[in-house]
């Protein structure tokens, strides 16, 4: 009797995925459990405290601008995206005008989503006032 399912192409592939699928949770659970059970719950009162001569600790919001958000973003939208030209460009030959016709798109929509951010402000560092 031969083992069908362990011979399939993919058998490893499902097998490391349903691993992930189990495992992945059970760690998060592990650890939430873990830091909930160390983790000193009385440190607010010690973080206002006066550190030997400094001046008192007056709490303040902890807001971060939407901009640092937008900023990184879409620094990492473009750069992404300028990743994909590189395999494009080493290909260049072997794709011929097909290859150059998808970049031509690639770029065109690349393109118009930074008009996109551009004409939205996305790209404007506005100061807290």
């Amino acid at each position: 009797m031969t083992h069908v399912v362990t011979e399939h192409p993919y058998f490893g592939i499902f097998f490391l995925f349903a691993l992930t699928a189990i495992a992945f949770p059970a760690t998060l659970a592990a650890a939430r459990f873990v830091s909930r059970k160390l983790a000193k719950l009385d440190t607010q009162k010690l973080k206002l405290s006066i550190y030997e001569c400094g001046p008192e600790v007056t709490k303040q919001p902890n807001t971060i601008s939407i901009q640092f958000y937008l900023i990184a973003l879409l620094f990492i939208l473009f750069d992404v995206e300028i990743i994909f030209m590189f395999p494009w460009a080493i290909d260049f030959k072997l794709l011929g005008w097909f290859g150059f016709a998808e970049m031509v798109l690639f770029i065109l929509l690349l393109t118009i989503g930074f008009v996109y951010a551009w004409k939205k402000g996305a790209l404007e560092w506005h100061s807290i006032k």
